[in-house]
């Protein structure tokens, strides 16, 4: 089950992604973005994956 939490970092996930991939595209891509970038996607999947497991270990109870 997807709480609206979870809706909420994947859609930020997904607009991370959407600005990492158009700074990748650009003629010249800043490496410093870019490295951010990655780190704030990797920090909302992780906090994704902590929900995820939260949630299946309250369903299983």
């Amino acid at each position: 089950m997807m709480t609206a939490r979870m809706y909420r970092l994947t859609e930020i996930h997904q607009k991370i992604d959407e600005h990492l991939r158009a700074e990748q595209r650009r003629k010249v891509p800043d490496g410093v973005a870019i490295s951010k970038l990655k780190k704030m996607k990797l920090r909302a999947k992780d906090m994704l994956y902590r929900l995820h497991l939260s949630s299946r270990s309250e369903m299983s109870r």
